[in-house]
């Protein structure tokens, strides 16, 4: 995921809404991963965040994707 976040938000905010909304939204689509995680964290615990520097945009964007999962 690339993200530009504003400066006066923290990443760890950013990254326990994205993990707690996405994580409700998959949940109500399939109840079935509700049931089977149920008091349990359907995300990992934590994450991964780099910064690009003086990178363009379109760098990364190249790189990514050059490197998905295919």
């Amino acid at each position: 995921m690339f993200l530009s976040i504003p400066p006066k938000l923290s990443l760890s905010d950013v990254m326990q809404r994205i993990k707690g909304r996405s994580s409700r939204r998959i949940q109500m689509e399939f109840p079935d991963l509700r049931k089977r995680y149920w008091g349990r964290r359907f995300w990992a615990r934590g994450y991964f965040s780099t910064t690009s520097g003086n990178v363009t945009d379109d760098i990364i964007m190249q790189y990514l994707e050059l490197h998905s999962a295919k």
